[in-house]
C-alpha cells in the first residue's frame, strides 16, 4: 500500500497517476480488448487509490474510477428532456420486408445531389437504451429512452459501468450525445441466476430483464455488483457538425476516445447483400457473450439519413430485422417442488427431451403456483416451451385440445417437500387457508429454520458476525466438517456439540490443536450472545437484526415471546386498525395502552408468530437450551423504560472514524437502542453524523449536504455520560 503520510503535491500525483492507469486499464479491456493488467492488480490499485481519497477529501473528483460505487443512494428517478428524440426502430420478420424497405430508402433518396446509399448492418443487443451525454469530455448525465421526448436520470447507474469511460480519452466536441445500449452480459446472466437458484429466488427470465430491473434499483453498489455493460451505436446531439459525416466515421471516432463500441458486421448497397448477412449471423449470435434478438440495418451517411428524416415513432433511415424466437411442443411428465437455500419452493417441469435453440431440453422453470393455475397446467399435457432470451427454457402455454383425459392439476405442496415445515405464501392476499386468491400467488416459502435444504446456508449466517459471531466457523470449515467428517453439523444445536468430537476435529486438514481450541473457546462465549442475536441468527422470515433486537427490548426471553398473543407482536398496527378488528385480536374494545416496537406489523407478525408455534421452532429452543445456550434477552427493558422519548429516537445516524470511548459496532448497538437507525452512508436523509478521527469522505459529504455532525464529546454528552 502507499505511504499515506507523505506531501501533499506528491499524494496528488499519486492519485492523478492512479487515475489515469485504471482509466487505461478499463479502455483496454473494454474497447482494445487487450488487457493490460490483471483483475488483482486493478483492485489493489484501486483500493488504494480510494485510500488515498479518502485521506485527503480535498483531493475528491466525482468522476475518479473510485466513484463508479461509491454513490449514495438516491430517492427517486428525476426525468430530463432529450436534447433529440430517442425513436424506436422500425421492426422486420422477412426478407420481403426487407427488401420492401429498401425499396422505400431509394425512393426517398432520389435526385442527383444523393448517390445510392450503403447500408451498415450491426448486431441489435437485447438491452436498454440509454443516452450518454458528455461536456467538455466528461460524463455529465445518462439518461433512459423514457417516452422519446423525455427519459429518467439514471447517471448513478451507469457510473458504475467500468466499460463507460467517466472522462473522454482526448479532445471531443463541447457537447457529444452518444447512444447505446446497457446489457447484462450471457456469462453474468447466468451466473446471477445460479446465485439465485442457490439462494432460492425467482430466476431471471432474461437478461433484458434483468438488466431493466437492475438500472432502476437507487442503490450504486447494489447496482455494480451484476457488473453490466456497455455498447454504443449511435449518436444524439453533437455540438460540432463536423465531428463526423457517417455513421461508420462516428462509431470509429468515438471509438478512439475510448467508448466500446457496437462495431458495423458488414455493408450492403442492395437487399440481397442485406438478406445474406442476417443469414451468416444467425448463428454466429450466440456465440456472443450478450443476447441479440437481430440484426440493425442503416444507412450510413448522415446526410442522406437527414434527407429520409423520421414518422413521429421511427427513423425512417434505419429498421430493425428481428429473429423469431423458437418455440417446442412437448409433453409435462412432472412436476419437482425444488426448496431453495432460503427455503423458497420452486416447481420446475420434467418434461419429454427436446431440441430447442441447439440443446436438448429436459426441465424448464414454471415460476411460481400461481403461474401454474393462471396458464391451468396440468401434469400429461401437451405443453409449448421457449427459451427466455434464448437461455432459460420456459412453459409459454398449453395446448388444451391435446389434454388427455386423465391430466391431473399440479397441486402445490401445504408443507414443506425438503422437511414437512409451514410455508408462507405471499402476497397473504393470495393464500387460500386464508380465503385468499391463489391465482395471486407470486412465491410459496418454508419456515423451518433447520430444513435440510436450507442448512449450510443457516448455519453459515448462524455463526457470522453480526449474528452469533463465532470465530473460525466459516464457510470454509462448516464445508469441511459436513463433507469430510462423520461429526453431525445439521442443527443449529450441533454447533454446541462439537467440544464432544474434538479428536475427529483434529483429523481434519489444517485443523491443528490451537485451532480447534479457538474454534470451540468461540462457540462456548456464543452461548452467551443473548436473544437478540440468537433470533437474528436463526433466519426466521421477516426477522432480521433490528427486529431481533427490537423483540428482545420488549420480551425478557425466548418464553416470553412464545407466550405472547399475535397482536402484543405487532401493538402499534393493532392500534391503527378498527375498534372490531381490535377486539378479535384482543379481546377487549379498550383502546391498546402498548405503543412499543417490535419492528413487525399486520403482514409481518402472523408469519413469525406462525413459526413461534410451530414443532420446528419448539424443536429448535429446546435443542438450544439443552447445550447451555442462553435465550435470555439482554436487551430487555420494562415497556416504560423503552426509549419513545430518546433524543436519538427515530433519527438516521451515520458513524465514521474512530471513537476513544465506542468500538462501532458498541455504539450502533447502543444508538439502535435508544431508537435510532444506523447507517453506513450519508445520504440527504440522514439526520446526524457523529465524526470521531480519521472520518475520511464521509464528513465531507455531510458538511456538503449540511447535515449536522457531532464529535465524541457532543455525543458523551447527549448520552449522559460527561
Amino acid at each position: 500500500m502507499y505511504d499515506l503520510h507523505v506531501s501533499t503535491p506528491d499524494i496528488r500525483k499519486r492519485i492523478e497517476s492512479l487515475r489515469t492507469r485504471l482509466e487505461q486499464a478499463n479502455r483496454a479491456y473494454y474497447v482494445d480488448a487487450s488487457p493490460i493488467m490483471s483483475d488483482r492488480e486493478y483492485d489493489e490499485l484501486l483500493n488504494e487509490l480510494a485510500a488515498l481519497e479518502a485521506e485527503h477529501p480535498e483531493l475528491a473528483d466525482e468522476h475518479s474510477p473510485t466513484r463508479r460505487v461509491g454513490g449514495e443512494p438516491i430517492d427517486g428517478f428525476e426525468q430530463y428532456p432529450h436534447t433529440v428524440p430517442m425513436l424506436s426502430i422500425e421492426n422486420s420478420y422477412s426478407a420481403q420486408d426487407i427488401a420492401a424497405w429498401v425499396e422505400r430508402v431509394r425512393r426517398g433518396l432520389e435526385g442527383e445531389l444523393f448517390a445510392s446509399p450503403v447500408f451498415v448492418c450491426d448486431p441489435k443487443i437485447d438491452g436498454v437504451a440509454i443516452c450518454l451525454r458528455y461536456e467538455h469530455g466528461l460524463l455529465a448525465r445518462a439518461l433512459t429512452r423514457g417516452d422519446g421526448t423525455r427519459g429518467d436520470d439514471v447517471t448513478h447507474a451507469i457510473r458504475t459501468i467500468r466499460s463507460v469511460p467517466l472522462r473522454l480519452f482526448g479532445p471531443a466536441p463541447e457537447v457529444l450525445e452518444i447512444r447505446g445500449e446497457v446489457f447484462l452480459p450471457t456469462s453474468e446472466f447466468e451466473r446471477i441466476n445460479r446465485q439465485r437458484e442457490m439462494q432460492g429466488d425467482e430466476l431471471f427470465m432474461n437478461p433484458r430483464n434483468a438488466c431493466a430491473g437492475t438500472i432502476k434499483q437507487l442503490d450504486p453498489a447494489a447496482i455494480a455488483e451484476r457488473r453490466l455493460g456497455f455498447l454504443a451505436h449511435g449518436r444524439g446531439f453533437i455540438s460540432d457538425d463536423g465531428f463526423a459525416q457517417s455513421h461508420t466515421e462516428f462509431i470509429d471516432a468515438i471509438r478512439a476516445l475510448g467508448v466500446p463500441t457496437n462495431r458495423p458486421l458488414a455493408t450492403a448497397t442492395d437487399a440481397q447483400g442485406i438478406i445474406d448477412t442476417i443469414e451468416a449471423f444467425a448463428n454466429e449470435r450466440h456465440k456472443l457473450d450478450y443476447d441479440t434478438d437481430g440484426l440493425v440495418v442503416r444507412v450510413d451517411r448522415f446526410d442522406q439519413q437527414t434527407r429520409l428524416g423520421s414518422t413521429s415513432k421511427s427513423p425512417r433511415w434505419a429498421i430493425a430485422y428481428k429473429y423469431p424466437a423458437e418455440r417446442k411442443k412437448t409433453r409435462l411428465l412432472a412436476v419437482e417442488h425444488q426448496v431453495g437455500k432460503t427455503g423458497k419452493i420452486t416447481p420446475r417441469a420434467v418434461m419429454e427431451p427436446v431440441l430447442l435453440a441447439g440443446t436438448t431440453v429436459r426441465h424448464a422453470t414454471l415460476h411460481n403456483y400461481g403461474i401454474v393455475r393462471q396458464k391451468d397446467i396440468h401434469l400429461g399435457d401437451t405443453i409449448e416451451v421457449e427459451k427466455a432470451g434464448e437461455i432459460i427454457p420456459y412453459v409459454v402455454a398449453v395446448v388444451i385440445d391435446q389434454r388427455p383425459s386423465d391430466a391431473v392439476p399440479i397441486e402445490p405442496p401445504q408443507q414443506c417437500p425438503a422437511c414437512r415445515g409451514p410455508v408462507e405464501i405471499e402476497p397473504p392476499e393470495a393464500d387460500p387457508r386464508h380465503g385468499g386468491d391463489p391465482l395471486l400467488e407470486t412465491s410459496r416459502r418454508c419456515l423451518n429454520p433447520e430444513c435440510p435444504a436450507q442448512v449450510r446456508e443457516k448455519l453459515i449466517w448462524f455463526a457470522g458476525r453480526g449474528q452469533m459471531d463465532i470465530e473460525g466457523l466459516g464457510e470454509q470449515t462448516i464445508d469441511q466438517i459436513r463433507e469430510q467428517s462423520d461429526i453431525p453439523l445439521d442443527h443449529f444445536a450441533d454447533i454446541f456439540k462439537l467440544k464432544h468430537h474434538r479428536d475427529a476435529l483434529l483429523a481434519l486438514d489444517r485443523m491443528g490443536e490451537k485451532k480447534v481450541d479457538n474454534l470451540l473457546a468461540s462457540i462456548e462465549r456464543a452461548k452467551d450472545a443473548g436473544m437478540a442475536r440468537l433470533l437474528a441468527g436463526l433466519g426466521i422470515r421477516h426477522v432480521g437484526a433490528a427486529t431481533a433486537k427490537a423483540l428482545a427490548r420488549v420480551f425478557p426471553d425466548i418464553d416470553a415471546l412464545l407466550e405472547a398473543e399475535l397482536w402484543q407482536l405487532m401493538p402499534m398496527a393493532v392500534n391503527r386498525m378498527p375498534r372490531q378488528r381490535r377486539k378479535e385480536l384482543t379481546g377487549s374494545e379498550e383502546e391498546l395502552s402498548e405503543t412499543y416496537e417490535t419492528g413487525l406489523g399486520a403482514d409481518t407478525a402472523p408469519v413469525v408468530y406462525e413459526f413461534l408455534h410451530s414443532e420446528a421452532a419448539r424443536r429448535t429452543f429446546d435443542e438450544l437450551r439443552a447445550q447451555g445456550v442462553s435465550l435470555a434477552s439482554k436487551e430487555y427493558a420494562t415497556r416504560g423504560d423503552l426509549p419513545a422519548e430518546s433524543a436519538f429516537a427515530g433519527k438516521r445516524i451515520v458513524i465514521t472514524g474512530t471513537l476513544d470511548r465506542y468500538e462501532r459496532n458498541e455504539l450502533k448497538d447502543l444508538l439502535e437502542s435508544l431508537g435510532a437507525k444506523v447507517s453506513g452512508s450519508v445520504s440527504s436523509r440522514t439526520d446526524l453524523v457523529i465524526v470521531g478521527a480519521s472520518p475520511g469522505s464521509k464528513l465531507a459529504k455531510a458538511q456538503q449536504l449540511g447535515i449536522e455532525t457531532w464529535d465524541e464529546q457532543r455525543l458523551l454528552q447527549a448520552l449522559g455520560k460527561e
